[in-house]
């Protein structure tokens, strides 16, 4: 029985499952900046056209990925998020803004506005914030 055994491992390997245990206390140490704002964001009326976000974490991108395929502009203030998150937040985003045929556009500091495609976008906004004399 090892020789087949063996074989079989072979073949077809059995992979260890690699968890990240975490005591109770580490589990529950997810601080108030990484919660969402609030779990009533679901309940915007569905004849809004522009959504607003203000995310804490990257687990809020798919609600925002949600509205924008269901036609609805976003515009989403980054600040409070940390910048490694607030990068990949805008990369997912911009991947679901192409998808749809949409744009994506910065309108100021760490805040971008997503428009679906049924939604034009017109003028510009410097977000270098220089003055020109």
């Amino acid at each position: 029985m090892g020789f087949i055994q063996n074989i079989k491992e072979f073949i077809a390997p059995e992979e260890e499952e690699n968890e990240l245990e975490l005591s109770e206390e580490e589990a529950k140490a997810v601080s108030a900046y990484e919660q969402a704002q609030d779990e009533t964001a679901s309940a915007i009326p569905t004849n809004a056209n522009i959504v607003l976000f203000e995310p804490r974490g990257f687990e809020e991108a798919g609600e925002m990925a949600n509205h924008i395929k269901h036609k609805r502009a976003c515009c989403i203030n980054l600040h409070k998020m940390p910048s490694e998150l607030r990068q990949r937040t805008i990369d997912f985003l911009n991947g679901v803004v192409f998808g749809v045929g949409g744009s994506i556009k910065m309108i100021g500091e760490n805040v971008i506005l997503c428009s679906p495609r049924n939604l034009q976008v017109a003028g510009k906004i410097d977000v270098n914030n220089r003055e020109e004399n």
